[in-house]
Protein backbone atom coordinates (compact mmCIF):
# COMPACT_ATOMS: atom_id res chain seq x y z
CA UNK A 1 0.00 0.00 0.00
CA UNK A 2 2.87 2.38 0.78
CA UNK A 3 4.41 1.79 -2.64
CA UNK A 4 0.99 2.16 -4.29
CA UNK A 5 0.48 5.55 -2.64
CA UNK A 6 4.02 6.64 -3.52
CA UNK A 7 3.51 5.66 -7.17
CA UNK A 8 0.21 7.52 -7.38
CA UNK A 9 1.53 10.70 -5.77
CA UNK A 10 4.66 10.66 -7.93
CA UNK A 11 2.82 10.25 -11.23
CA UNK A 12 0.02 12.63 -10.25
CA UNK A 13 2.48 15.37 -9.32
CA UNK A 14 4.61 14.86 -12.43
CA UNK A 15 1.73 14.72 -14.92
CA UNK A 16 -0.15 17.48 -13.06
CA UNK A 17 -3.70 16.95 -14.44
CA UNK A 18 -4.85 20.25 -12.87
CA UNK A 19 -2.06 22.15 -14.58
CA UNK A 20 -3.14 20.72 -17.93
CA UNK A 21 -6.46 22.59 -17.76
CA UNK A 22 -5.31 26.10 -18.77
CA UNK A 23 -3.02 24.71 -21.48
CA UNK A 24 -5.83 22.58 -22.90
CA UNK A 25 -8.21 25.53 -22.91
CA UNK A 26 -5.63 27.69 -24.68
CA UNK A 27 -5.10 25.06 -27.37
CA UNK A 28 -8.59 23.57 -27.75
CA UNK A 29 -10.94 26.01 -26.04
CA UNK A 30 -12.22 27.35 -29.36
CA UNK A 31 -13.33 23.89 -30.55
CA UNK A 32 -16.87 22.54 -29.99
CA UNK A 33 -17.34 20.17 -27.02
CA UNK A 34 -17.47 17.08 -29.25
CA UNK A 35 -14.07 17.81 -30.78
CA UNK A 36 -12.60 18.70 -27.40
CA UNK A 37 -13.71 15.27 -26.16
CA UNK A 38 -12.03 13.54 -29.13
CA UNK A 39 -8.83 15.51 -28.61
CA UNK A 40 -8.72 14.70 -24.88
CA UNK A 41 -9.40 11.00 -25.49
CA UNK A 42 -6.73 10.65 -28.19
CA UNK A 43 -4.15 12.58 -26.15
CA UNK A 44 -4.62 10.35 -23.11
CA UNK A 45 -4.54 7.15 -25.18
CA UNK A 46 -1.34 8.15 -26.98
CA UNK A 47 0.32 9.20 -23.71
CA UNK A 48 -0.79 5.94 -22.05
CA UNK A 49 0.64 3.86 -24.87
CA UNK A 50 3.98 5.64 -24.62
CA UNK A 51 4.11 5.22 -20.84
CA UNK A 52 3.30 1.49 -21.05
CA UNK A 53 5.99 1.02 -23.71
CA UNK A 54 8.60 2.71 -21.52
CA UNK A 55 7.49 0.71 -18.49
CA UNK A 56 8.08 -2.62 -20.21
CA UNK A 57 10.97 -1.81 -22.53
CA UNK A 58 12.69 1.20 -20.93
CA UNK A 59 14.85 -0.94 -18.67
CA UNK A 60 16.15 -2.94 -21.64
CA UNK A 61 16.87 0.27 -23.51
CA UNK A 62 18.94 1.56 -20.59
CA UNK A 63 20.90 -1.68 -20.40
CA UNK A 64 21.54 -1.55 -24.13
CA UNK A 65 22.89 1.99 -23.79
CA UNK A 66 24.94 1.05 -20.72
CA UNK A 67 23.10 3.41 -18.38
CA UNK A 68 22.83 2.30 -14.76
CA UNK A 69 19.64 2.64 -12.76
CA UNK A 70 21.46 4.83 -10.23
CA UNK A 71 22.51 7.25 -12.98
CA UNK A 72 18.93 7.36 -14.22
CA UNK A 73 17.73 8.13 -10.72
CA UNK A 74 20.11 11.10 -10.41
CA UNK A 75 19.28 12.37 -13.91
CA UNK A 76 15.57 11.89 -13.35
CA UNK A 77 15.77 13.69 -10.01
CA UNK A 78 17.54 16.67 -11.55
CA UNK A 79 15.00 16.82 -14.36
CA UNK A 80 12.09 16.61 -11.94
CA UNK A 81 13.64 19.32 -9.77
CA UNK A 82 13.83 21.65 -12.78
CA UNK A 83 10.15 21.01 -13.53
CA UNK A 84 9.31 21.55 -9.85
CA UNK A 85 11.05 24.94 -9.70
CA UNK A 86 9.18 26.05 -12.82
CA UNK A 87 5.90 24.98 -11.22
CA UNK A 88 6.64 26.82 -7.96
CA UNK A 89 7.86 30.05 -9.56
CA UNK A 90 5.13 30.18 -12.19
CA UNK A 91 7.22 29.37 -15.25
CA UNK A 92 5.81 25.91 -15.86
CA UNK A 93 6.51 25.38 -19.56
CA UNK A 94 6.76 21.87 -20.96
CA UNK A 95 7.24 23.05 -24.53
CA UNK A 96 9.27 25.74 -26.25
CA UNK A 97 7.74 28.87 -27.74
CA UNK A 98 8.38 27.52 -31.25
CA UNK A 99 6.65 24.24 -30.36
CA UNK A 100 3.64 26.11 -28.99
CA UNK A 101 3.28 28.15 -32.19
CA UNK A 102 3.58 25.00 -34.28
CA UNK A 103 0.92 23.28 -32.17
CA UNK A 104 -1.51 26.16 -32.62
CA UNK A 105 -0.99 26.01 -36.37
CA UNK A 106 -1.91 22.33 -36.53
CA UNK A 107 -5.43 20.93 -36.60
CA UNK A 108 -4.52 17.84 -34.51
CA UNK A 109 -3.05 18.91 -31.18
CA UNK A 110 -3.82 15.66 -29.36
CA UNK A 111 -0.43 14.03 -30.03
CA UNK A 112 1.66 17.20 -29.87
CA UNK A 113 1.81 18.97 -27.53
CA UNK A 114 -0.92 17.40 -25.35
CA UNK A 115 0.21 13.75 -25.27
CA UNK A 116 3.88 14.63 -25.73
CA UNK A 117 5.34 16.44 -23.85
CA UNK A 118 2.50 17.72 -21.64
CA UNK A 119 1.14 14.40 -20.32
CA UNK A 120 3.90 11.88 -21.10
CA UNK A 121 6.83 14.23 -20.78
CA UNK A 122 10.43 13.45 -19.85
CA UNK A 123 9.64 13.73 -16.15
CA UNK A 124 6.78 11.23 -16.38
CA UNK A 125 8.87 8.78 -18.41
CA UNK A 126 11.82 9.03 -16.01
CA UNK A 127 9.53 8.60 -13.01
CA UNK A 128 7.89 5.55 -14.57
CA UNK A 129 11.27 3.91 -15.19
CA UNK A 130 12.39 4.61 -11.63
CA UNK A 131 9.16 3.29 -10.15
CA UNK A 132 9.36 0.25 -12.42
CA UNK A 133 12.82 -0.58 -11.12
CA UNK A 134 11.73 -0.10 -7.50
CA UNK A 135 8.68 -2.32 -8.13
CA UNK A 136 10.89 -5.37 -8.60
CA UNK A 137 11.28 -5.77 -4.84
CA UNK A 138 7.64 -5.08 -3.97
CA UNK A 139 4.82 -7.66 -4.10
CA UNK A 140 2.50 -6.72 -6.99
CA UNK A 141 4.82 -3.76 -7.58
CA UNK A 142 4.50 -3.75 -11.36
CA UNK A 143 0.72 -4.00 -11.10
CA UNK A 144 0.71 -1.09 -8.63
CA UNK A 145 2.67 1.16 -11.00
CA UNK A 146 0.47 0.32 -13.98
CA UNK A 147 -2.67 0.77 -11.89
CA UNK A 148 -1.61 4.19 -10.61
CA UNK A 149 -0.55 5.25 -14.13
CA UNK A 150 -4.01 4.26 -15.37
CA UNK A 151 -5.71 6.18 -12.55
CA UNK A 152 -3.66 9.34 -13.17
CA UNK A 153 -4.34 9.13 -16.91
CA UNK A 154 -8.04 8.71 -16.13
CA UNK A 155 -7.91 11.80 -13.92
CA UNK A 156 -6.08 13.70 -16.65
CA UNK A 157 -8.83 12.75 -19.10
CA UNK A 158 -11.56 13.82 -16.67
CA UNK A 159 -9.83 17.15 -16.03
CA UNK A 160 -9.44 17.75 -19.77
CA UNK A 161 -13.09 16.85 -20.41
CA UNK A 162 -14.21 19.17 -17.63
CA UNK A 163 -11.61 21.86 -18.30
CA UNK A 164 -14.17 24.67 -18.48
CA UNK A 165 -15.85 23.55 -15.26
CA UNK A 166 -12.50 23.22 -13.44
CA UNK A 167 -11.44 26.68 -14.58
CA UNK A 168 -14.68 28.21 -13.35
CA UNK A 169 -14.54 26.32 -10.04
CA UNK A 170 -10.89 27.00 -9.17
CA UNK A 171 -10.24 30.15 -11.14
CA UNK A 172 -6.78 31.12 -12.29
CA UNK A 173 -5.67 31.68 -8.69
CA UNK A 174 -6.89 28.24 -7.62
CA UNK A 175 -5.07 26.50 -10.47
CA UNK A 176 -1.90 28.43 -9.63
CA UNK A 177 -2.13 27.47 -5.94
CA UNK A 178 -2.62 23.77 -6.73
CA UNK A 179 0.24 23.82 -9.23
CA UNK A 180 2.63 25.42 -6.73
CA UNK A 181 1.75 22.99 -3.95
CA UNK A 182 2.37 20.09 -6.33
CA UNK A 183 5.65 21.74 -7.33
CA UNK A 184 6.87 21.78 -3.73
CA UNK A 185 6.05 18.08 -3.33
CA UNK A 186 7.77 17.30 -6.62
CA UNK A 187 10.90 19.22 -5.54
CA UNK A 188 11.14 17.16 -2.35
CA UNK A 189 10.68 13.94 -4.30
CA UNK A 190 13.36 15.01 -6.80
CA UNK A 191 15.86 15.69 -4.01
CA UNK A 192 15.15 12.24 -2.57
CA UNK A 193 15.76 10.62 -5.97
CA UNK A 194 19.10 12.42 -6.36
CA UNK A 195 20.16 11.57 -2.79
CA UNK A 196 19.34 7.87 -3.23
CA UNK A 197 21.08 7.73 -6.62
CA UNK A 198 24.25 9.48 -5.41
CA UNK A 199 24.39 7.28 -2.32
CA UNK A 200 24.14 4.14 -4.46
CA UNK A 201 26.78 5.38 -6.91
CA UNK A 202 29.21 6.24 -4.12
Amino acid sequence: MEFLVKSFVTLFVVMDPVGLVPVFLALAGHYPPEKQARIARKAVLVAGGLLVFFFFFGRGLLEYLGISFEALKVAGGLLLFKIATEMVFGHHERETEEEAKEALARSDISVFPLAIPLIAGPGALASLLILGAEARGVPFGAFSVLLTAFLVLLLAYLFLRGASVVRRALGRTGVNVVTRVLGILLAALAVQYVADGVKALL
